[in-house]
């Protein structure tokens, strides 16, 4: 953990510290070497979340973004059920910053225990990934013609990212942003999949994902961008297969012509 408490305050590990766990009230000793970033830890092996994995840098430098008060929220259910938020923000928004493979049982669980759950992944954790991604922005790269910050995808399940996340009822981002190269913007939200066959990117500035939090103004990004655009694939969806239905029926209705139509000629012969 990235805090424990120290007289009721949020405290960052620091060598021969102790704290006290605010999810649990456990008692938390400072871990603080060269191969791990510093951090708090229970005695032994114990974990008080199930949910709760060892952070990276790439995982601290994101929680860093955020007011000291937003970070690791404890969430609690209706059943009593409680659980660590990476992030929750003002307006009700629980940012889980996932860099290691998460098994799709536990992440269909956070979706449906975090009622407002904006998934940030990173893109870069395995090397193929990011070589992947960019191959496909290349082959499906040009934008929609009425969305110019959109790209189409056919055949998603081919490239690994989208596969793994493109059946997500949770909002999802992947971060390719590389800490180096601050001018070229890879931060991608991936629509909710209607359609098995296609999936959309949305291209997004990392900046403004981090400033529309911080000023609690997501909502405007959700309702303009993402909920607007679902929409209108919805209502796409809902054409295409009422077309299909029209012709299925079309192929139906053919074929019990044609049978009648034979029946008719057995019987005259």
């Amino acid at each position: 953990m990235k805090f424990a408490l120290i007289n009721g305050n949020k405290v960052e590990a620091t060598k021969g510290a102790k704290g006290l766990c605010s999810h649990c009230d456990a008692e938390l000793i400072a871990k603080c070497g060269e191969v791990k970033v510093n951090h708090w830890a229970h005695k032994g092996k114990r974990n008080c979340d199930p949910w709760w994995e060892n952070e990276t840098d790439w995982h601290r430098s994101w929680k860093g973004k955020f007011p000291i008060a937003w970070q690791e929220v404890t969430q609690f259910d209706d059943s009593g059920e409680k659980h660590i938020a990476d992030v929750k923000t003002q307006s009700g928004w629980v940012l889980e910053f996932q860099h290691s493979f998460l098994n799709p049982e536990e992440r269909r669980a956070r979706n449906a225990f975090y009622p407002k759950l904006v998934w940030v992944v990173d893109g870069l954790r395995r090397k193929t990934d990011n070589k992947q991604f960019q191959e496909m922005l290349e082959l499906w790269g040009p934008p929609l013609r009425d969305e110019p910050d959109i790209i189409n995808v056919f055949c998603p399940d081919g490239y690994r990212l989208l596969k793994e996340w493109n059946d997500s009822n949770a909002l999802v981002f992947f971060d390719f942003q590389e800490e180096t190269d601050k001018e070229k913007s890879m931060f991608w939200f991936l629509y909710p999949r209607i359609s098995s066959s296609e999936d959309y990117l949305l291209r997004f500035s990392r900046a403004e994902f981090i400033e529309l939090h911080n000023n609690n103004n997501f909502d405007s990004l959700v309702e303009k961008k993402i909920s607007s655009f679902l929409e209108k694939l919805i209502n796409k969806k809902q054409i295409e297969d009422e077309r299909e239905a029209s012709r299925h029926w079309a192929r139906h209705r053919e074929r019990l012509s044609r049978d009648d139509w034979l029946r008719f000629g057995r019987r005259r012969l």
